[in-house]
């Protein structure tokens, strides 16, 4: 007789893709009158029963792996039957007749009895559907698996305890398997100098860190030497592989019998304006970027200058270099305005006519110009230029391995310029990179150039440096500017994800932390001591740094914690930048460099933005003392014009509304809205988020302003194409009357005061002083210290406390009445 088509029982609760007998669960050996018993309930086959053992009735199955612990043990009733409840009535134990409910349970207990003392291993899946001897341990597969190259599970009812068994073994394999994979990619990170990190979800992901204060980077793998010294085949190989490929640049020799590119020598300035151009560049830039040997750089003038008649004699990359330094040094002359600018336009012309386009082998001179040009048309607000020019720098410099750390250099002294001219490269290209929104152009993994060595230039000689026992070292910041540019790397990596999380931001401030401490005490943000004007420049690197790091979170993908955190913080750097401005002992005006303008004017939309007018003011009041001087202020403080417009209308609007809803309706006086309410609603404008954000639209993987904008009309743009570093327009990307008719400098300011309810005096006079720059080192005993202050009785930047009783109540009353 067919099974019956009425089963309640399901054959397992994994079923099998094949078809599963459930007859052959029961045994010969099985008391006949239970198997009589639970005929209707287990079904019947017309295949002849096997000796397979049979289930035990009264034992439930193992609960899954999943799950935290074994349920209880439940004896067999009416609705509980092998662990499965609401059986129909009609085949219901209880309903059997013949047979009471406690001859039921006696005859169970007897067989579980039975079947305990005579129970084997149970079979798998695939063995019990082919009826065959399963050999199958808790350890290994059975041979039937095996030979058909199966897997050998047990997911049957009567196999479940070797079912978690087998599942827990599994997963044992996999935990095991996994530390094995997270063993090799530790061991592969550790190589790479990287670091493996948990995240806020737990789960393992590669995070970059910054490198270590002053570590060396990883060397790169070399070539093992040979026992026997190769010099025949080096004789030979050098000799007949020429025009095949170029030895490494330390075993390079000059090439004699070509045809040098030659171009009329530009006519050399006057001594004393030479003079002075290297002052003011040892005093801008040489303190930051010590790329040239200054003692070598002061003979060589002098040789150039005693006998100018014939000018052939010099070599044409050094020749380059000579007029990029004295255009850079203009820049940050005392020179009016615009001869200061036509004067270095000059320069970097003539510094330009001197450089071979074609050129196939380049020296260190090269490198030095193609950089310090890249750094002048940066200054000059030209930053694409910059950075095509900076392309130039990078790869001559690579193609002199100047990013590899090399042997056999005779002179200690050549050797460290070679990693000095490397690392300001290195430093320009991070910085240009993140205020662009450019990707690097240099790999960390590529490099493992030392780096240089921390004396000075006057103590350096040929065999190594030779400090005087009672000089200080080292007073150049090349050292610290790196630790900071190092850091840009990870920077980015982490800017990969939509939002920072905190964890990574406190590993960043950290860093930061450490690097502030390599500069002088005073510029310390708890420290009220004066500081030279000149210090400013290198503590841009780190206050931009910090700055780029939150306000990442700006972004409207972040959450709004996220955001609001990142305005704190960005808004604390921004503090802290208007208190060091007011710690300077002298103007500002000839020692800004573009990136502190810069992140001057984002300091300055983030304390408008939080409602920091004062301290607002003081960064006003820095901008216009530096004016014309850097080409990227005129465009800035016309965007703070806009904004602070834009902040002033919405204020307006928040105080109508807020005003109306706070006064009812009988009252006969209008009362002035909380401030607090007001600075709230504004910190969560978005149009005003995308102000606060200004240069994070330039990049098309951070901008969110432009998304939607394809289909409008573009805008008019100034004609400036071509017009070269000596046209206004292409430097400001202004019109003339754009650059005249924005406010000026001293409504800018009288607007910043009018948003301010408190009491403002009038801020004491920004007067440059006629030193700023620190003087030039010139005998090996003598010591300059960039954090002493150059005249301690300059003018400071912030406002002092001055003015009668009567002046502050009025303008306490005017700004009062101003703002109702």
């Amino acid at each position: 007789m067919a099974a019956s088509s009425h089963n309640p029982f399901p054959r397992s609760p994994n079923p099998s893709t094949r078809s599963y007998d459930s007859s052959s669960v029961s045994s010969a050996t099985s008391p006949r009158p239970q198997v009589q018993l639970l005929g209707n309930l287990i079904g019947s086959s017309s295949r002849p029963a096997t000796a397979q053992t049979p289930q035990p009735i009264g034992i439930p199955p193992l609960p899954p792996v999943t799950q935290t612990g074994f349920q209880p043990y439940t004896p067999v009733t009416a609705t509980s039957v092998m662990n499965r409840e609401s059986l129909p009535p009609t085949d219901s134990v209880a309903t059997t007749p013949g047979l009471s409910s406690a001859q039921l349970s006696a005859n169970v207990s007897a067989q579980k009895r039975a079947y305990r003392q005579r129970r084997k291993d149970p079979s798998c899946d695939a063995c019990r559907e082919r009826k065959v001897k399963c050999d199958a341990t808790e350890t290994t597969s059975c041979s039937e698996c095996s030979s058909r190259n199966v897997k050998c599970q047990f997911t049957k009812e009567t196999n479940r305890r070797m079912s978690s068994i087998k599942q827990v073994q599994d997963l044992e394999k996999q935990i095991e398997r996994v530390r094995r994979e997270n063993s090799n990619l530790r061991r592969t990170l550790a190589e790479r100098g990287e670091q493996m990190d948990v995240n806020a979800d737990g789960a393992g992901q590669p995070l970059q860190h910054p490198p270590d204060l002053n570590s060396e980077p990883r060397m790169r793998k070399r070539a093992k030497p040979l026992l026997q010294e190769p010099s025949r085949a080096r004789a030979a190989f050098r000799d007949f592989s020429r025009g095949v490929l170029k030895p490494p640049a330390p075993y390079r020799q000059p090439q004699v019998g070509v045809a040098t590119f030659d171009r009329p020598r530009p006519p050399l300035p006057p001594k004393p304006t030479v003079d002075r151009l290297l002052h003011t560049y040892y005093g801008a830039t040489h303190i930051m970027m010590p790329i040239l040997h200054w003692p070598t750089l002061q003979h060589q003038v002098e040789e150039l200058y005693q006998s100018t008649s014939n000018l052939q004699r010099v070599p044409m990359s050094w020749n380059s270099m000579f007029f990029a330094v004295l255009a850079v040094g203009s820049l940050f002359s005392s020179d009016p305005y615009p001869d200061r600018t036509l004067q270095a336009g000059e320069l970097l012309e003539a510094s330009r006519s001197l450089m071979d386009p074609w050129n196939n082998d380049f020296d260190l001179d090269n490198v030095r110009a193609s950089f310090l040009v890249s750094l002048a048309l940066n200054e000059l607000n030209l930053k694409s230029a910059a950075w095509a020019s900076l392309g130039v720098a990078v790869r001559s410099a690579q193609d002199l391995d100047l990013h590899l750390e090399v042997a056999g250099m005779s002179s200690r002294v050549e050797a460290d310029m070679r990693r000095r001219v490397w690392w300001a490269i290195y430093v320009l290209d991070r910085s240009l990179a993140m205020e662009m929104g450019r990707p690097f152009m240099i790999d960390d993994a590529d490099c493992d150039v030392a780096l240089p060595e921390p004396f000075d230039d006057h103590f350096l000689h040929t065999e190594g440096p030779v400090p005087p026992p009672n000089a200080i070292p080292l007073t150049h910041f090349l050292h610290a500017i790196i630790n900071i540019a190092r850091s840009y790397s990870a920077m980015r990596k982490a800017f990969s994800s939509p939002v920072v999380e905190p964890p990574r931001l406190a590993t960043f401030d950290n860093h930061f932390l450490a690097c502030q401490k390599m500069f002088p005490e005073a510029c310390e943000a708890n420290n009220a001591s004066l500081i030279a004007p000149h210090m400013l420049m290198p503590l841009a690197y780190l206050l931009s740094a910090r700055l780029h790091l939150h306000r990442h979170n700006l972004a409207p993908g972040c959450p709004w914690e996220a955001r609001i955190d990142a305005i704190q913080q960005c808004n604390a750097t921004a503090i802290e930048t208007a208190n060091l401005i007011a710690q300077t002992n002298a103007s500002l005006a000839n020692t800004a460099t573009a990136l502190l303008v810069t992140h001057i004017f984002r300091s300055t939309l983030l304390l408008l933005f939080t409602g920091q007018y004062e301290l607002a003011s003081t960064c006003l009041r820095a901008l216009k003392s530096i004016d014309v001087r850097r080409d990227v202020a005129i465009p800035c403080g016309r965007y703070l014009y806009f904004f602070l417009q834009i902040l002033g209308g919405k204020r307006r609007e928040l105080m109508s509304l807020l005003s109306r809803s706070a006064t009812p309706s009988y009252h006969p006086q209008t009362t002035l809205p909380d401030p607090r309410a007001i600075q709230d609603a504004l910190l969560k404008d978005e149009e005003l988020l995308i102000y606060v954000s200004a240069d994070m639209q330039a990049s098309a993987e951070t901008a969110w302003v432009w998304i939607g904008s394809e289909h409008e009309a573009p805008l008019a743009m100034p004609a400036s194409a071509g017009a070269g570093p000596a046209h206004p327009d292409s430097r400001t990307g202004l019109s003339p009357k754009e650059r005249e008719d924005w406010g000026g400098w001293d409504g800018l300011i009288d607007l910043a005061r009018s948003f301010s309810s408190a009491t403002a005096s009038p801020a004491a006079g920004y007067a440059p002083q006629a030193q700023t720059l620190p003087p030039i080192k010139m005998e090996p005993g003598a010591s300059m210290l960039p954090g002493a202050p150059t005249e301690s009785g300059s003018s400071r930047n912030s406002p002092t406390a001055g003015g009668s009783t009567s002046g502050s109540r009025s303008t306490e009353r005017i700004s009062i009445a101003n703002i109702i």
